[in-house]
């Protein structure tokens, strides 16, 4: 694995690595935007170079100080790839991480090889609105309990009765900016909305969700493969809003089968 720092020209500094050989791979995690996230799937995902990369503001990367929506966060992610050289690759987006690939695609389409969208949207609803309204409140109340409600909503209950820590919020009080970051990046997730221009996406794309998820509802992963020109839609039986992690090799099976379909 080779660790690498991205500077961005507003201050901010990402924090990335690159992991494996063969047909580069971008993965962009969701609202949390770690790219811890894509551990699991990095270890079992075969004959893929992949780059993946906290952003900003995030974990191990500073916050800098552009104005933080969804088109900056996909401006971020191609500043990530050039800093490797790469030029073309599959982008692969989780949740928050889906909206910045449709956004990455949007800003330069021939740099996209395919795209996999998981358990994301093209705009929200009212469902998702409500919701993140209640989260809010939450973070504003107690981080605490937003962080262990949002593991409550994120996975399945079995799930969590086999990982119990996975509901033990971080220990000690979050700093004003932390909370800050999340406040801005749930304001750009809400704003995001580029149904009207989906269908101008050309690049394949696998679109995944899981029925159960309880963040963001399999209807608005419907209605996105239904938008999308050259769609492949997926539906996991169960998993929750973070089936990447609670199922990785059914995740990463059928990404594998996907991603071999469409060479650079």
């Amino acid at each position: 694995m080779t660790d690498f720092i991205v500077p961005l020209p507003d201050g901010a500094r990402l924090a990335a690595s690159e992991t494996g050989e063969g047909e580069p791979v971008l993965l962009v995690s969701g609202l949390g935007g770690t790219g811890g996230f894509w551990a699991p799937v990095v270890a079992t995902l075969p004959r893929r170079r992949c780059v993946v990369f906290d952003q900003r503001g995030v974990a191990a990367s500073t916050r800098g100080e552009a104005c933080v929506d969804i088109a900056q966060l996909a401006r971020d992610a191609w500043a990530v790839l050039d800093a490797r050289g790469i030029f073309r690759a599959h982008l692969v987006g989780h949740s928050t991480g889906g909206c910045i690939a449709q956004e990455m695609a949007l800003q330069a389409p021939d740099r996209v090889a395919g795209l996999v969208l998981g358990g994301t949207w093209g705009g929200t609803d009212a469902y998702m609105q409500a919701l993140f309204a209640m989260r809010l409140t939450l973070l504003d109340a107690s981080p605490a309990l937003y962080e262990q409600t949002g593991a409550f909503l994120s996975y399945p209950a079995r799930w969590l009765m086999e990982h119990p820590a996975a509901i033990q919020p971080s220990a000690g009080d979050w700093p004003a900016a932390r909370v800050a970051v999340v406040r801005e990046r749930i304001a750009a997730l809400l704003a995001y909305d580029r149904r009207a221009d989906l269908p101008r996406l050309a690049a394949p794309a696998l679109v995944l969700g899981a029925r159960d998820d309880q963040i963001v509802p399999f209807a608005l992963q419907q209605a996105l493969a239904a938008a999308l020109p050259r769609a492949t839609l997926h539906g996991f039986d169960g998993g929750g809003h973070f089936f990447p992690v609670v199922r990785t090799a059914d995740y990463t099976a059928v990404l594998t089968d996907w991603l071999g379909q469409y060479s650079l």
